[in-house]
């Protein structure tokens, strides 16, 4: 058994991906569509026979990448990323979601293990920390920095 990456048509990849598991084929265990990887779905099957059979019938996939992966090449796509990722404290944030959206804000503090940001709101008359998801803010772009 072994992955396989299949190319496919650029902003198709979650379609092909269902599609090549609801072909309901013995020999492919799973499809994954990985965000962050255009134009490929990574599949698990027995063997690239069975793949190359299913593809034929799936608009959008156009052929399978000849050799094979491991699963600690793919793995990195199989456990989310944290929203707090990529922010840093100091950084400029727009709240998008929440009591407080569209209000401006600095990151105070991070906690990675909550994945909650705490922010101090820009126009508040008295500085008050608010403690927010990470998927609630957006950074602003580093020229409003």
């Amino acid at each position: 058994m072994g992955i396989f990456a299949v190319k496919t048509t650029a902003s198709q990849e979650q379609t092909v991906a269902d599609m090549i598991i609801n072909r309901e084929e013995p020999e492919i265990h799973a499809a994954l569509a990985p965000d962050s990887l255009t134009s490929y779905v990574m599949v698990e099957a027995e063997g690239d026979a069975a793949i190359e059979r299913v593809l034929e019938d799936i608009p959008h996939a156009r052929s399978i990448v000849p050799g094979e992966s491991d699963i600690s090449e793919v793995e990195h796509f199989l456990s989310p990323k944290p929203d707090v990722e990529g922010i840093a404290e100091g950084d400029i944030v727009e709240l998008i979601a929440g009591p407080f959206k569209g209000e401006k804000a600095q990151v105070q503090r991070i906690d990675e293990g909550k994945d909650q940001v705490t922010v101090e709101l820009y126009e508040a008359t008295v500085p008050i920390p608010v403690t927010v998801r990470g998927d609630q803010i957006r950074v602003l772009d580093s020229d409003e920095r």
